[in-house]
């Protein structure tokens, strides 16, 4: 009988629904532990009419009274001790208990995975055990409350990160899932069933942040002061410099207001951003008065104070301004450092001071300053781009001598400078030069002297510069092949084009229609429109479809050599695999008949195009009065 019924009963659970009772909690009068919430922020209609509705604690249970017979990990409403006694053993526990309690485990849903949660209050690893166990090795989804109570503890118990981590998954699933969903309401509905910790509201501003959600970030800043709870600056900095990123200077100030009003103290990094803010919103004239006020308040201008100063005197072309900075630095022991001199050397560059950005750059090694990769490509682009080579190799020189390596910046700019004043062959030289140093080149640099080659007409020595460098381990792209190839098609010198074809398709490049109209067209201009044919038929069992210029460069061309027939069956062809119906095609064709004052073929002609659809034009009919014309000196002949 025990049998019979346990039999009964598993047929009962694995077919039967899951009975749940609910009652009605409201929220009208929330505490928070050491700090009160006002009445008045839950009076807004953003809290008044917060209504949840919460599972009974036995709501899941199933009320038959035979499941005790059950073993324990048969038995549903055990489900949540069981979990809770495995994970005494960490994760191997879970693993091992997963495959005792497979028939139940349907009933591990996620109002037992949250009293599971709280259970585990008192270790926070254990909870971000189970948590992790329940979303990755089950695959079940946590509920908002899941994710709520795990920050909660792991708040409460001070691993911060670890919650910032959870917090910041929630914030992007609500994001991506459910936009309208209040995080931070669910983190205050949710703090009555767990010990909590206040700093999760700085958490969720970082989030926000974090994730690139600014403007959410800054509503929650709005509601945890309407809540009762004064931020810490390092929130409201974390929040300022989101703000600032997306340009929202008004709300930068608003953030700043409201600081001074509930008396949260700023710090040098506040004083930095805002700063940063004055600069960005273009207010640098105020800045003075705004640095005033931070002395007074006990702040001293730092570096990166100095910095976003002189960065953004420089942006305005106010150098004299930026120098005098500069120089109070020295007076007030701030020393500058790399990017000081730098943007100095830049704003000097863009005025075209050349001469002064250098001797600021011998002046920073002369004071024991390293220059990096930056302060050298400064000068070397500003150098570039006034047309002075010389002494862009000369800096070039010097970065190698100095131990710094060329980036591909600075070989870019270096070649494009040669080529503009039409001295390609200085920048190949200056690349020998460099791979004997060792410098790495970067495909881009051998890209573009190779573009710049096919376009001063000189294939062969762009084909010399590719078989040299490909050694190297160098393997074009599709798009530098077709420079090549149609660089040579320009010349007429087809069969080295068609061999570079070849090397193509060996070093598994694909050819497409770019590479096949460069090869047919030069074909049929030369006379060889059997070959060109021969092409097109090669593109087309490669799966790619023929366009109007090959239809018209193939018809041109046995035009060209008087096979006229077959420039027509080419022409049908087109009209009826492609649907080309070109119409200086169909001219090319008839030019010919008329010119041999073949009236009755140029009728018959003009009568199978008609039917094939397409439509003669002036040119056409300008051809047929020059046949007419032509058969009738042929008559009086």
């Amino acid at each position: 009988m025990i049998k019979a019924s346990r039999f009964t009963i598993t047929q009962i659970l694995r077919t039967s629904t899951r009975p749940c009772l609910y009652f009605v909690r409201t929220t009208s009068e929330p505490s928070l532990n050491a700090f009160s919430i006002p009445k008045s922020a839950f009076s807004s209609p953003s809290y008044s009419s917060l209504v949840e509705i919460i599972p009974d604690s036995e709501s899941n249970s199933l009320s038959n009274p035979l499941l005790h017979f059950l073993p324990q990990t048969q038995n549903p409403n055990n489900i949540v001790n069981l979990v809770c006694s495995a994970l005494k053993q960490g994760h191997s526990g879970l693993v091992l208990l997963q495959n005792d309690i497979k028939e139940i485990l349907p009933h591990l849903g996620p109002r037992e995975v949250s009293r599971a949660l709280l259970r585990c209050q008192s270790d926070p690893s254990m909870a971000l055990t189970l948590f992790n166990w329940v979303k990755i090795d089950l695959g079940i989804k946590p509920t908002t409350h899941n994710y709520c109570l795990v920050v909660h503890i792991l708040a409460w118990s001070r691993k911060l990160s670890e919650a910032m981590k959870v917090l910041t998954e929630l914030v992007v699933l609500a994001r991506d899932h459910s936009p309208g969903e209040d995080i931070f309401k669910s983190l205050v509905l949710y703090r009555e069933d767990c010990n909590w910790d206040p700093v999760i509201f700085d958490m969720l501003i970082k989030a926000y942040v974090k994730v690139g959600m600014i403007e959410e970030g800054f509503k929650t800043f709005r509601k945890t002061l309407e809540v009762g709870y004064i931020p810490s600056v390092i929130a409201c900095n974390f929040l300022l410099n989101g703000l600032l990123k997306l340009n929202c200077i008004d709300h930068c100030w608003q953030v700043y207001e409201e600081m001074g009003r509930i008396g949260i103290c700023p710090n040098s990094c506040t004083f930095n951003i805002l700063t940063n803010v004055f600069c960005k919103g273009g207010d640098v004239d105020k800045v003075n008065d705004f640095l005033e006020k931070m002395e007074e308040e006990g702040f001293e201008p730092d570096l990166v104070t100095y910095n976003t100063l002189i960065k953004s005197y420089c942006e305005k072309q106010r150098l004299n301004d930026a120098f005098y900075l500069y120089r109070i630095m020295y007076r007030r022991g701030v020393l500058p450092d790399l990017y000081s001199y730098t943007t100095l050397m830049n704003g000097l560059c863009k005025q075209g001071k050349l001469r002064e950005a250098h001797q600021l750059l011998h002046q920073m090694i002369h004071r024991g300053m390293d220059p990096d990769i930056v302060s050298y490509n400064t000068l070397v682009f500003a150098y570039c781009k006034d047309g002075k080579m010389q002494e862009s190799r000369s800096l070039l020189l010097d970065m190698i001598g100095y131990g710094i390596d060329p980036d591909h910046f600075t070989c870019h700019v270096i070649v494009e400078g040669y080529w503009k004043q039409g001295k390609l062959l200085s920048a190949l030289n200056l690349i020998v030069e460099l791979q004997r140093f060792g410098v790495s080149i970067s495909s881009d640099t051998y890209d573009y002297l190779l573009v710049s080659l096919c376009q001063e007409d000189r294939p062969f020595a762009a084909r010399s510069l590719l078989a040299r460098i490909s050694q190297d381990g160098y393997v074009p792209k599709l798009e530098i092949f077709n420079e090549l190839i149609e660089s040579f098609c320009k010349c007429d010198c087809v069969m080295d084009a068609i061999l570079l074809k070849a090397e193509m398709v060996s070093a598994n490049v694909k050819p497409n229609l770019t590479t096949y109209r460069a090869l047919i067209s030069c074909l049929c201009r030369i006379s060889k429109s059997k070959e060109a044919e021969s092409l097109m038929v090669e593109m087309l069992e490669n799966g790619m479809h023929a366009d109007s210029f090959i239809c018209r460069v193939l018809i041109c061309g046995y035009c060209k050599e008087r096979d006229t027939k077959k420039a027509e069956l080419l022409l049908k062809f087109f009209s009826k695999e492609f649907q080309i119906f070109d119409t200086e095609s169909y001219n090319a064709v008839l030019r010919n008949y008329c010119e041999v004052g073949d009236v009755p073929r140029v009728m018959e002609l003009q009568e199978r195009m008609l039917k094939l659809g397409f439509a003669p034009n002036s040119v056409s009919c300008k051809y047929m009065i020059h046949g007419l014309c032509k058969a009738m000196e042929l008559d009086e002949d």
